[in-house]
């Protein structure tokens, strides 16, 4: 089963690797998600788009862990249409039956545009996207809906779909001040393992942290250290399915004082212990069911 679509123009451009955030459980072949970059008109307001469709047994369930990055989404399936404030634990979405959603994942300073104010209001919730877009919300669920009706897997819908998200959106531009700074910041902290304390990200970028505290709680809804803690325990996530790994060895290339603080914090975020987290992949690979790219 394909996994990433080609673009919607028939051209060559690569679709997204795996994600790290995305805990994928082995075997599990539930879905497929069509990847695509956003329109480079769109820089420093959208990132990429994601399209999953499924197909679950009569019965069953199959649950999709994110670790979501410190990004806000919209998305429109065809029974809701929502603005996703970021989601500080671990994100848990269930599939059941078949259906289609079709996502934006933001850039850092989108949320507080879209939402036309404070990020910190939406964490951990989500809304209807009318609330935050008005009638353009309602035009743009409406589009969507008629483009993937007909077939959910169809490049052109894909197309017609993000276009639909792109005229809703468009009225955004241009990103203001803040907005590209958080977006800097954001990146360097992923960008660099290096980074593991919020005085770096305040030298790198001449902020006190007060002023770097209220930048992130205004535009994302969190604070700095969550940042460069979301970034470690993706890593450790992303270490621990690509094979054996001791523990120590991963906590300490990530910047863990020992073994036991990233166990720790692995758990309390994902509820499951690193170890046990390894062995599910690893069981997974020896039965030759490790996930597809997704």
């Amino acid at each position: 089963m394909k996994a990433d679509s080609p673009s919607p123009a028939g051209d060559a451009t690569p679709r997204d690797p795996v994600e790290r955030a995305h805990l994928k459980d082995p075997g599990d072949a539930s879905h497929v998600i069509h990847r695509y970059p956003a329109d480079p008109a769109f820089d420093g307001l959208l990132q990429r788009f994601w399209i999953p469709v499924w197909s679950v047994p009569p019965g069953q369930e199959a649950p999709q862990r994110v670790l979501q990055y410190p990004v806000s989404l919209v998305v429109v399936s065809a029974d809701y249409a929502r603005f996703y404030g970021v989601v500080s634990v671990l994100s848990t979405t269930t599939l059941t039956g078949t259906g289609w959603a079709v996502g934006v994942m933001c850039a850092p300073a989108a949320g507080f545009l879209v939402a036309g104010g404070p990020m910190s209001d939406h964490t951990d919730r989500h809304v209807d996207v009318a609330e935050v877009l008005g009638p353009a919300g309602e035009t743009l669920t409406a589009r969507v809906r008629a483009a993937m009706a007909p077939d959910p897997h169809a490049p052109a819908a894909h197309a017609a779909a993000m276009d639909a998200f792109g005229d809703a959106l468009r009225p955004l531009l241009p990103v203001d001040a803040d907005g590209e700074l958080v977006n800097r910041v954001v990146a360097y902290v992923e960008g660099d393992r290096e980074v593991l304390r919020v005085a770096q990200v305040c030298e790198r970028f001449g902020l006190s942290e007060r002023a770097l505290q209220r930048l992130v709680h205004r535009r994302l809804g969190l604070t700095p250290k969550w940042l460069i803690q979301r970034r470690r325990l993706q890593e450790a996530a992303e270490r621990l399915r690509e094979g054996p790994a001791g523990l120590a060895g991963v906590a300490a290339s990530l910047g863990y004082a020992d073994q036991a603080h990233l166990t720790r914090d692995f758990a309390r975020v994902t509820g499951v212990p690193p170890g046990q987290f390894a062995a599910r992949y690893a069981a997974g690979s020896s039965r030759g069911a490790r996930p597809p790219v997704s």
